[in-house]
């Protein structure tokens, strides 16, 4: 990211978690209520479990770059606090531990307070193993706490803050969910409006796969299993031209797709038909241009690149979708083996768990394409103030909308150069 970056930082069980925004141009009006929305949708969902539904129940608060409930151009601070804190002060705490701490650690752990004792029994599917190789780190509590996906509260903050710049400019970003345990939604059946999708307990638009994806859940959650799904994300409202087929980094394709497969529990991304394009003719996917209309839009009666050619925004909506893979902490978690001694052992290390958070990936998700697209329409449109960003924006769709002609550039007499020019 160039022109708008973002960083998070923060452990699942430390104090807080913390995201800074560089690059918001002025004037954007953003409160802690609108970033509120996202971040209790992203606790939501059937099948997820007690710290998410009731342990937790995150807000964002606006340290820099608001005045008045606007923003000022400064870096944008948020912070999210840890509920759970309260629980975890001695064995998270920051400053050296005395000898009377390191005592009363010790004496926790003896006591058979697990959390108190280094974790050493590694568990299949996490960053446990490879993180404590890297780092040279004995307890896998160090690789963990911030591997965990209670990181993604803080990324969904962020995301609130980007949707906020990109609804000013007529930008809409939603996602739902396409299939829970290999029960995909039929996209002829998906009848439920968005507001009462968003009320549902998986997200779904199709009522009728989603009970059958909430008893596919119970059936994993019996069993002491996990599973996962797809997500689809749509966005809507954007011009044609963003990203640039000219270099690699500057493709917008690419950048969602890092994006999206940068959460943790994702393990592909696909746009429009993606992969099923492989099992058709070039000539039944693509995506016919059949002309402008009267309002200067490009009319296709298709949508199967999902909204981008060439690495830029085709003018189409972006579809996006996501494959989630089940969790991978298992209520009856798997063999595996010592960290230390490198011996088996008879099951893995078990921290709270949840049974299905394919809902909620869709929120990281929408957070993570919010950020991507707000980072190429300021790199496309630039403006220090959102006044700006949009004029600019204006100027250029009502030149797309006059036609190619319009953009071309004129000698000082007025007329258009000659294309050997």
């Amino acid at each position: 990211m160039g022109h708008l970056r973002f960083l998070t930082a923060g452990e699942s069980h430390g104090p807080a978690l913390a995201a800074t925004i560089e690059g918001v141009p002025a004037g954007l009006l953003l409160t802690a209520d609108q970033i509120a929305v996202d971040l209790a949708r992203r606790q939501r969902g059937y099948g997820r479990g007690a710290r998410s539904t009731s342990i937790e129940q995150d807000r964002a608060e606006i340290l820099a770059g608001v005045r008045h409930g606007l923003t000022i151009g400064s870096p944008i601070l948020l912070l999210i606090r840890n509920r759970d804190w309260d629980n975890w002060t001695r064995v998270m705490q920051v400053e050296p531990l005395t000898k009377e701490e390191a005592a009363e650690l010790a004496a926790m752990a003896e006591a058979g307070d697990k959390k108190a004792a280094p974790i050493t029994h590694l568990r299949a599917g996490h960053a446990d193993l490879a993180g404590a190789v890297k780092y040279g780190f004995d307890d896998v509590r160090n690789v963990l706490e911030r591997a965990s996906a209670r990181e993604t509260a803080a990324r969904v903050a962020a995301g609130a803050v980007a949707r906020a710049l990109l609804a000013r400019l007529g930008v809409d970003v939603w996602s739902f969910t396409a299939e829970v345990g290999g029960v995909a939604y039929g996209p002829e059946a998906a009848a439920r409006p968005r507001a009462e999708t968003e009320a549902s307990p998986l997200r779904c638009p199709d009522a009728a796969a989603e009970e059958r994806m909430v008893a596919r859940i119970d059936e994993a959650r019996t069993a002491g299993d996990t599973v996962g799904g797809v997500v689809q994300v749509v966005a809507t409202g954007l011009p044609i031209g963003l990203g640039s087929h000219v270099h690699w980094d500057r493709r917008l394709d690419a950048a969602l797709a890092g994006a999206v497969m940068s959460i943790p529990i994702v393990k592909g991304v696909e746009f429009g038909l993606g992969f099923e394009q492989t099992r058709h003719l070039g000539s039944a996917v693509m995506d016919v241009i059949e002309g402008r209309d009267p309002d200067g839009a490009w009319r296709r009666h298709t949508n199967n690149a999902g909204g981008l050619e060439g690495g830029i925004s085709n003018g189409q909506p972006i579809v996006l979708r996501a494959a989630v893979k089940p969790i991978s902490t298992l209520p009856r978690p798997l063999p595996s083996a010592d960290l230390v001694s490198g011996e088996p052992v008879e099951k893995g290390h078990y921290e709270r768990s949840d049974i299905c958070v394919v809902p909620a990936t869709g929120v990281v998700a929408e957070a993570m394409v919010c950020l991507t697209l707000a980072d190429f329409v300021l790199d496309k449109f630039g403006g220090d103030s959102i006044v700006e960003t949009a004029d600019n924006l204006a100027r250029y769709s009502a030149a797309g909308a006059a036609g190619a002609d319009s953009r071309r550039p004129r000698r000082s007499g007025g007329a258009a150069p000659a294309e050997s020019e």
